[in-house]
């Protein structure tokens, strides 16, 4: 039965509750579909009745009811309630300017965040979940998100399984459904019917899951669920709850919190002093308002978000995606990077270039077993594999595949059973070492076979190593006769193999890379080589490259470490051999308990639970899906030089936001403060609060291009971790020197100049628009002003501002914010104060940072403590037999620190970085 293109049902096809024990016919009538898929007008349509296929996290709100939301900010309220109450007793032109300049702030925030956001996400949809599906029975590709009940989806060994789904056909189809059952192996699906008393869908072997991952096979599947009507999607409210603060986040929070209490305390103070002093309680309190919202970081949140967003575009010019737009910031702040080797380190470019029995023969018999298990392999196939099918085509028509034990990283190999002439053979390629464990016999030169002898296994051995110090990657072949007639094999029945020879493999490598590597160095970050290939292949490459291995540490070794012992042997070691998923994930979560922000580049399926837990998941186009939907960011191009171009955006991004921190601290903070000390001796408002609001309204307007400035070389040469301690102090030593300044102007003009109450607040408006504004020339930069240059935008709207703030009293527009024209005289005062100010703050630039840096110098490293003493004597006892000599140097890893926001739990989401669905540890890509 087909759904009619023009007219829709009366209730959308739906699947049921019970759709993975339903007979298959039923369910295809139910749902309205055909095995072969919907067509587009069927598709279309469904797609409009039940929406895109996509767990929402949240509703989203219209754009205007987003927009008014903004003006619920409580501050604006009483404000817009205080002027209100002002007008109606007669002032209606205060509160007519009010309204228009609170317009106008949220309008510009509103906007500027707005155009941020949708760019930022143009970018995330370009690296968007894509399924595989046939519609009117021809394949296609389509964002996951098109997906809806009825599609027929085609899936593959990598995938990750967009929706819930029944199977139609599978062919040796295994999926990790680990982040529904917990359960970490994979399990076989099959297209059968589940009993009808059958409650539990997960336990169902006909039914897939959206999360879940191929781990080896293909398969046809029917989808029956898709968005948040999936099993996934029900639980959305534990597994994607908002994502937890980043590190980067959770300081601007504390930054925020900290201006708001000292908001409320110099409200308070204006308050009382006013009242103290009997002036009018309604100006005293407007006048308090519209100091707390001078004084609130409004413009924080859109500059982090306008800067952020415009680092994610000047990093897809260098074929960086960013899907996370805070690991912008956590990629700037990133000193340790985790790099697996193969495309990254090497060309990928791999091809077979021997193919030997186990005497050290060329032997074509080795390479027709090696291509018959490449050929008959349903899992995700590697680069080895491709480069065996590729290097001769042999013909496999007499040869019959009866069953396959998939690949995973315990047993570090793959065995099919195959048949020809009514004779079963188990073919087990792998890792020569553990191909070895599970051998008894070993194929002789005349083609018998004979017992595996302790001498045969050491001269394996000594070819196998001979092999890797010329730079091949090698695979061991291994068979057994079956004689039973039982085709469902497992692990275990691989057993008692007979040892027939290698194939070996050359990689070359990337020349580019080692220069990468060195400029990584260069700019504060140390490189850490994370592989599953053998040390011999690594240490050959590690040559070439030129790259220093101060530690070598292999996955057998890690096996033997308690965390304690792990995280002093990752500090001293740069390199990782033989290691499993498991102990890749172990190796980030030890460098993050060291102190470190650790970025993970990777393209497997077992890079998926790494980059899930680094501060900074790096995957690369071609990925399979569970490695890129578990990054943060993605590589267009595989190449480590795009990686370092990245690194310096995220930076120069941190850079930015961190300008518009530190005058918001200073210049901005000082001016609020002396408003508020102004009032212990000022017979007057300093600033009307209409006054107030502007002053904060031009300040806001000069400062929308920072996320354009130029950011000095010298800013960009170390990693940019978040520092609250250090914004305190800036406040702490640069506000008091704008307040300072402030009651020198304020004793001039009342006892030098004289000045009236209207004169008073013009040129105190003219004299803090300027500092305001000006000092981001001093500011913006550790070195001298005039040997960095801004960006012409920023210069632009800083004077174009600080001109408007000048002429404004001399216009009738002036006139009606309170402003008088002044006379030159006080001009002239104004400019000399504004001048020394700009040179004071210079100075003192200069003697902060030079005290920041030998203090930073003077701190000692925090202590490991007992524990982790025994850590070190372990893990030294356990390192001694495999590291060079010159190991024991840290150079490669700059010095720990623990800022107190980064967890040293064990858990892939103990690092507080982000929620999502629990990565899968299932084979994949082989090193």
């Amino acid at each position: 039965m087909t759904l009619p293109g023009a007219n829709p049902p009366e209730a959308p096809p739906s699947a049921g509750t019970r759709w993975w024990c339903e007979p298959l016919p039923a369910l295809l009538a139910q749902l309205q579909a055909r095995a072969e898929g919907l067509d587009a007008a069927q598709a279309g349509l469904r797609l409009r009745q039940f929406g895109p296929n996509a767990i929402r996290r949240q509703r989203e709100w219209p754009l205007v009811l987003r927009f008014l939301a903004r003006l619920a900010n409580p501050l604006i309220l009483v404000l817009l309630l205080a002027s209100l109450i002002s007008a109606l007793m007669g002032d209606k032109a205060s509160f007519g300017f009010v309204a228009v300049i609170v317009v106008l702030s949220v309008t510009l925030d509103f906007v500027q965040e707005h155009r941020a956001g949708q760019a930022a996400q143009a970018l995330q949809n370009s690296v968007a979940l894509k399924a595989r599906l046939l519609r009117a029975g021809a394949p296609l590709e389509l964002p996951a998100a098109q997906i809806v009940p009825g599609d027929v989806l085609l899936l593959a060994a990598g995938n990750l399984i967009p929706a819930d789904a029944r199977v139609l056909e599978a062919n040796d189809f295994f999926v990790n459904q680990a982040q529904l059952t917990g359960e970490a192996y994979p399990v076989e699906k099959r297209a059968v019917t589940a009993p009808a008393e059958s409650t539990e869908a997960v336990a169902a072997d006909s039914a897939v899951f959206m999360g879940s991952s191929v781990v080896a096979g293909s398969a046809r599947v029917l989808v029956c669920e898709t968005g948040d009507a999936t099993a996934l999607g029900r639980i959305a409210h534990a597994l994607v709850a908002e994502a937890p603060p980043t590190a980067f986040e959770r300081g601007i929070r504390r930054f925020s919190l900290l201006l708001t209490r000292m908001t409320i305390a110099l409200v308070l103070f204006v308050l009382l002093v006013n009242t103290l002093y009997h002036r009018p309680l309604l100006d005293s309190f407007l006048f308090a308002v519209a100091l707390a919202v001078g004084l609130t970081p409004e413009l924080l949140p859109m500059i982090v978000s306008v800067t952020l967003a415009r680092g994610a575009r000047r990093m897809a010019a260098h074929s960086v995606i960013v899907k996370r737009l805070s690991a912008i910031e956590d990629l700037g702040a990133m000193d340790v990077l985790c790099t697996d080797k193969t495309g990254t380190l090497t060309e990928a470019k791999i091809r077979l270039e021997r193919h030997l029995d186990a005497q050290g023969q060329d032997s074509a018999h080795v390479f027709e077993l090696a291509y018959l298990n490449s050929a008959f392999e349903t899992g995700l196939k590697s680069p080895l594999d491709e480069a065996i099918l590729a290097h001769q085509v042999l013909d496999t028509a007499a040869w019959h595949k009866l069953d396959e034990v998939p690949f995973d990283f315990e047993r570090r190999r793959v065995s099919v059973l195959v048949e020809r002439d009514g004779r079963r053979l188990l073919i087990v390629k792998g890792a020569p070492e553990d191909i070895l464990r599970v051998c008894v016999g070993c194929e002789t030169a005349g083609g018998g076979t004979g017992p595996l002898t302790a001498a045969d296994r050491a001269d394996i051995t000594r070819r196998f190593d001979a092999f890797g110090a010329e730079g091949l990657r090698v695979l061991a072949l291994a068979t057994r006769r079956v004689d039973d007639a039982d085709t469902d094999m497992t692990a275990a029945d691989e057993h008692d193999l007979v040892f027939a020879g290698f194939v070996a493999f050359l990689d070359p490598p990337k020349l580019s890379a080692g220069q990468a590597l060195r400029d990584l160095q260069a700019r504060g970050i140390a490189p850490k080589i994370v592989t599953g290939d053998n040390e011999a292949v690594t240490r050959h490459l590690c040559t070439v490259l030129r790259f220093a291995v101060r530690g070598l540490l292999t996955g057998p070794a890690i096996a033997q470490m308690d965390d304690w012992a792990l995280r002093a042997a990752v500090q001293r070691s740069n390199v990782f051999c033989r290691v499993t998923p498991e102990q890749k994930n172990r190796i980030v979560l030890a460098l993050q308990a060291r102190g470190h922000v650790v970025g993970y580049l990777g393209d497997g399926i077992n890079d998926a639970p790494p980059l899930h837990s680094a501060d900074v998941g790096i995957s690369v186009d071609g990925a399979v899906d569970v490695a890129t939907q578990a990054a943060d960011l993605v590589l267009m191009e595989h190449d480590l030089d795009v990686l370092r171009q990245g690194v310096l955006e995220g930076r120069r991004t941190f850079v930015n936001v961190m300008k518009y921190i530190m005058m918001a601290t200073s210049s901005n903070f000082g001016n609020m403060a002396s408003m508020a000390a102004a009032a212990l001796f000022v017979p007057f408002l300093p600033m009307l609060p209409v006054q107030i609001l502007l002053n904060n309204f031009l300040y806001d307007l000069s400062e929308i291009p920072i996320p354009l400035d130029q950011v000095d070389s010298a800013e960009l040469r170390r990693p940019k971790p978040w520092n609250i301690a250090l914004v305190r102090n800036f406040m702490l030593c640069f506000g008091p020197l704008s307040s300072l300044f402030d009651f020198i102007t304020f004793a001039v003009l009342i006892f030098v100049l004289k000045a009236t109450e209207a004169t008073f607040q013009t040129a105190w408006f003219i004299e803090s628009m300027a500092t305001q504004v000006l000092v981001v020339f001093v500011i913006r930069t550790r070195g001298v002003p005039w040997r960095s240059h801004p960006s012409p935008w920023l210069t632009t709207s800083t004077l174009a501002v600080a001109a408007v703030a000048l002429m404004l009293p001399f216009t009738p527009l002036g006139a009606a914010f309170g402003f008088v024209p002044v006379p030159w005289w006080f001009i002239a005062t104004v400019v000399a104060l504004t001048a020394s100010y700009l040179v004071a703050a210079e100075a003192l630039k200069h003697v902060f940072h030079r005290l920041t840096f030998v203090n930073a110098r003077r701190a000692a490293p925090p202590s490991i403590g007992k524990r982790r003493n025994l850590g070190v004597r372990r893990a030294a006892q356990l390192l001694q037999p495999q590291t060079d000599d010159h190991h024991g140097t840290d150079h490669d890893c700059p010095p720990g620190r623990n800022n107190g926001t980064r967890s040293t739990g064990h858990q892939p989401a103990a690092n507080g970085r982000r929620s999502r669905p629990p990565a899968q540890d299932g084979p994949a890509h082989r090193q």
